[in-house]
């Protein structure tokens, strides 16, 4: 009898943000990423890892890093309204929402308070969990680096002294070794990401990652390539293997430090998983004029618009992200007036697809088109791809879903249920959520929207399916999901090191 090969004993999760399956494909066939093209060759490959709804990258990156979703991680969108500070929370939709903003305040929830205070402390990232079983852990700038190790801002550049400056004084906690777009770097390495900029991000990480594996610093290591995600926006989905070549050979840098690629897979095992996809954007919803019946709360910093309102006068808070929306109703005693209103308008709104609440009274969650509408909630007879089981009221048409055999069949929305059950119980979420139909985006806060480009944050399969390969390393529990998600990541990599959750 033959024995199994041994595990590698290390761990590199690649997250190619936005990497959309059929340009995966594309670019490997083409030649152009062969360090991905030998992971798909030893392991395993699916292209349908599904994201979490909304599918935009702050979500989905908690969602990778924690491996719940938004229920649990209380990360729910890249725009919403924080009840308790009474303020908008923008995470960097757009430099013109940035600016619309402020972009101190911009920058230091996206820097500091996504994992300081918004990300839930009882979510525990895979970083926290390795880090307290002795497991050397590593990133590369990505949204999501809470761990155990407290990291003091750099200051051994112009640019970093210059962002120290700006405010970026604080320490934070990350894995013991953090590198984020040079404003943390536990070490010096020679790499410079320009703090942060887009077509550096992937090479910054590519670079800082060979000199880990050159000086044997990690055990695991987050290494975050966003450049993908930024490409695509600009110049389509269909641009992506010029971007995904470009990530590919920041993980081919990294195999190099190792030796070359048979060495590197010999002894690190690869996960390489995208947090959405991407589909191509051909019309602006224009959701703040769709909504001018309401009184509407205004950001604090802006360009000359309608006159603002105080969160005293105004009824709504509306936050766009990308392909996906949600709506505050800022007075409570007047919510049960308010939500059959905006319900019935955002219906009536051309581009969007599905219009989706929580139904106190009945405890049930709603989702509706035009002119249909499904309830459901948690603990019935229907089971979906990822064994949850729901009670199903209305119009499955709604979804393009059927039940089959008791088996929930949702191919246009993956995991529609959870996902969209995930965000409407969010506690920071607001009170109606929005998904854009095929072709569509919401203009975000700065007047922005990526016509011509593609964009991401739709329940729709879409922008929902990501790719994920691995090679090295098991699935969670040791089989493969019927469904794969996201949420999958993180179990894969602590079982890994025999880390249970």
């Amino acid at each position: 009898m033959s024995t199994p090969p041994a595990r590698p004993p290390k761990l590199v999760l690649a997250v190619i943000d936005g990497c959309k399956p059929a340009m995966l494909e594309r670019a490997i066939e083409a030649g152009r990423a062969p360090v991905l093209a030998e992971i798909r060759r030893r392991g395993s490959y699916t292209d349908r890892c599904t994201a979490a709804f909304p599918s935009v990258t702050p979500v989905c990156a908690a969602s990778i890093a924690t491996g719940v979703n938004q229920e649990t991680h209380h990360i729910p969108s890249m725009n919403w309204y924080h009840r308790e500070e009474r303020r908008y929370v923008e995470y960097g939709s757009s430099f013109s929402a940035a600016r619309r903003f402020g972009f101190a305040q911009q920058l230091t929830d996206t820097v500091y308070n996504m994992n300081r205070s918004h990300l839930a402390a009882d979510a525990l990232t895979v970083f926290e969990r390795l880090d307290d079983a002795g497991v050397r852990t590593a990133g590369t700038t990505y949204l999501m680096y809470r761990g155990r190790h407290v990291h003091d801002v750099a200051r051994d550049t112009a640019l970093t002294r210059l962002a120290s400056a700006a405010g970026f004084r604080d320490s934070v906690l990350g894995p013991r070794e953090l590198f984020y777009a040079d404003i943390f770097a536990s070490r010096r390495t020679g790499c410079r990401s320009q703090l942060g900029m887009p077509g550096v991000r992937d090479r910054h990480a590519g670079c800082v990652g060979a000199y880990l594996v050159e000086h044997d610093l990690f055990d695991f290591l987050l290494l975050s390539l966003p450049d993908n995600d930024w490409h695509s926006h600009k110049h389509g989905p269909h641009a992506q293997v010029d971007s995904i070549a470009e990530a590919d050979r920041q993980l081919g840098r990294v195999a190099q430090a190792a030796g070359g690629i048979e060495p590197f897979l010999a002894g690190y095992a690869v996960i390489a998983v995208a947090d959405h996809s991407h589909t191509m954007v051909e019309k602006a919803i224009r959701i703040f004029d769709q909504l001018s019946d309401f009184a509407t709360l205004q950001p604090p910093r802006r360009v000359p618009q309608p006159p603002s309102r105080s969160p005293e006068e105004a009824e709504i808070a509306v936050c766009p992200a990308q392909r996906s929306a949600m709506i505050y109703v800022l007075v409570p005693e007047a919510r049960e007036v308010l939500l059959p209103r905006l319900v019935e308008h955002c219906r009536t709104v051309e581009g969007v697809d599905l219009v989706m609440w929580l139904d106190r009274a009945s405890g049930q969650g709603v989702i509706a088109d035009d002119t249909r509408e499904l309830r459901f909630a948690p603990g019935g007879d229907v089971v979906d791809d990822r064994g949850g089981r729901w009670r199903v009221q209305g119009s499955l048409a709604t979804l393009g879903a059927r039940v089959k055999q008791g088996h929930l069949e949702s191919p246009a929305y993956p995991d529609a249920l959870q996902r969209v059950w995930s965000a409407l119980t969010c506690p920071s979420s607001g009170d109606v959520a929005l998904s854009a139909g095929p072709g569509y985006e919401f203009l975000d806060w700065g007047g922005q929207a990526h016509v011509g480009g593609g964009s991401h944050g739709s329940l729709h399969a879409s922008d929902s399916h990501g790719a994920l390969l691995y090679c090295g390393v098991e699935p969670p529990g040791g089989q493969a999901p019927k469904c794969w998600s996201i949420r999958d990541v993180a179990a894969m990599v602590t079982e890994h090191f025999g880390v249970q959750a």
